[in-house]
């Protein structure tokens, strides 16, 4: 299906709608998040993000938004063609930094930098556009109830010793890999820690929940398109402590790469529901579509200057303009979670957020 023969669906407020108990439940994930961030923080001495907690990766490059895309797609900050500088982290979750041996999925957050446009929240500084993807198509739950009753099964593996959590996830990846030879993956056995140690810049990485994409609504993708990308994908890499770190690092040591930033347009909101982020949206109604690229060159990844920016930036889905605000009750979930998150990382390290420069 070529974008041409797209409909796509312009938003109204009632495509969102908040369930009774939202509030209630969402309070109920920052105090367990927060109980997480300092149950580990004592522990290691060093307060983490709650989530995707381990960096691997820490880049510079550039976005290029395509030239002469029709209008349904040039919509926001890819209304016109421009390039832009952008800071890429590679990471994984828990709220640990544990060793690549406890395998957890992988996830990409891409900050654009000095982005021009109307801002959704003028009390943010900075004026960047932050991008948060994960390596499968659909987020663990539902809704912020889903999502509760996930982080309470992860809250209990909290500061468990390495060697039980490595146990587990090599019957994880076992069972996961089981699946996948007949056609299937489960979500729920890779966040669990059966994520396949597969390279993670042969990954293609989706936002999984909605956004505003100006006067429609979409997910984003980030897919890898330069040659020495694609042969990465499904490639297999060690179990060692810092193995995906090692991987990324070795690679753009002497290669960069390119990858496209794809949306997909909402056509349908039956079947391409906003409120329920563990549905996938059928590419069969509406593929993803490349909007802008993505270019790296040659660079260190990880070094101590790069560990210091990790503790005085946040990505944040909630960074954006007004015509990228994430949509739905995940999102709205993240909204206050992260807030809490980076309030209590800033104060244990003493350590103030800020953003970038270009």
């Amino acid at each position: 299906m070529t974008i041409a023969s797209t409909h796509p669906v312009p938003f109204r407020a009632e495509f969102e709608h908040i369930g009774l108990d939202e509030s209630e439940t969402i309070h109920a994930l920052q105090t367990l998040f927060a109980n997480m961030a300092k149950k580990v923080a004592d522990a290691e001495g060093h307060a983490s993000r709650a989530v995707h907690a381990k960096g691997h990766a820490l880049v510079r490059g550039k976005l290029t938004v395509l030239d002469n895309l029709p209008p349904q797609l040039a919509q926001g900050l890819f209304g016109q063609a421009g390039t832009y500088d952008v800071l890429l982290r590679w990471s994984s979750p828990p709220a640990e930094q544990l060793p690549d041996g406890v395998s957890t999925p992988r996830a990409v957050a891409m900050k654009v930098l000095d982005v021009p446009g109307a801002r959704l929240d003028t009390a943010k500084s900075g004026n960047s556009q932050d991008f948060l993807m994960v390596n499968g198509p659909v987020f663990s739950a539902p809704d912020p109830q889903g999502f509760l009753r996930s982080v309470k099964l992860l809250a209990a593996t909290t500061n468990a010793t390495e060697t039980g959590k490595k146990i587990i996830s090599a019957v994880l990846r076992t069972a996961e890999g089981a699946l996948e030879a007949v056609g299937g993956q489960s979500g729920t056995l890779k966040s669990m820690g059966g994520e396949p140690q597969h390279h993670p810049l042969g990954e293609t990485y989706f936002s999984q929940t909605p956004y505003l994409y100006g006067q429609y609504m979409a997910k984003f993708s980030l897919a890898p398109i330069a040659p020495e990308l694609l042969s990465l994908d499904g490639e297999s890499i060690k179990t060692e402590d810092d193995a995906q770190r090692h991987a990324i690092g070795s690679h753009f040591q002497s290669q960069g790469g390119e990858w496209e930033l794809r949306v997909q347009l909402n056509v349908d909101v039956e079947k391409m529901p906003i409120e329920d982020a563990s549905v996938e949206w059928p590419e069969e109604l509406s593929s993803y579509v490349a909007v802008a690229r993505v270019r790296l060159e040659p660079q260190t990844s990880w070094d101590a200057s790069l560990q210091q920016l990790e503790d005085e930036i946040a990505y944040d889905q909630w960074n954006c303009l007004a015509t990228h605000r994430p949509l739905g009750s995940v999102n709205r979930a993240r909204r206050r979670v992260m807030a809490t998150s980076r309030e209590f990382r800033s104060e244990f390290n003493r350590c103030p957020i800020h953003e970038p420069s270009a």
